[in-house]
């Protein structure tokens, strides 16, 4: 394993061990992080939905690829970004979680071009 792979496996693990640590606090807290993040709380069938979502974290944390994980975290900063800037999502981990799913995402792309040079 060169240098370059060792960066790109480093951001995969991190970014993997990040999605496997939110999908178990959604699954066994989603209220905790509903209102951490969206400054709000579930009720209905929201816990249950939540719950789903934790389940697709662990499942995309747990086989980690660079195009899955790169896809997700470039959507979900997109998409917490927007909801945060309308105002419907108010929690205050919003913006940090924007940032870093940014972040992940350009190391993910970055990384990979590298390797792709080696």
């Amino acid at each position: 394993m060169n240098g370059e792979s060792g960066r790109q496996r480093k951001v995969l693990l991190f970014s993997a061990a990040t999605e496997v640590g939110t999908g178990l606090v959604l699954m066994l807290a989603p209220d905790v992080l509903t209102r951490l993040l969206l400054g709000a709380e579930l009720s209905g069938i929201a816990p249950v939905l939540a719950r789903c979502f934790g389940i697709a974290l662990l499942g995309v944390g747990l086989a980690p690829a660079l195009r899955t994980l790169l896809i997700y975290n470039t959507l979900i900063a997109l998409y917490l970004g927007y909801e945060a800037a309308t105002g419907r999502a108010r929690g205050p981990l919003v913006w940090p979680v924007v940032g870093l799913h940014a972040a992940v995402a350009l190391l993910l792309v970055w990384t990979g071009r590298r390797t792709e040079r080696a």
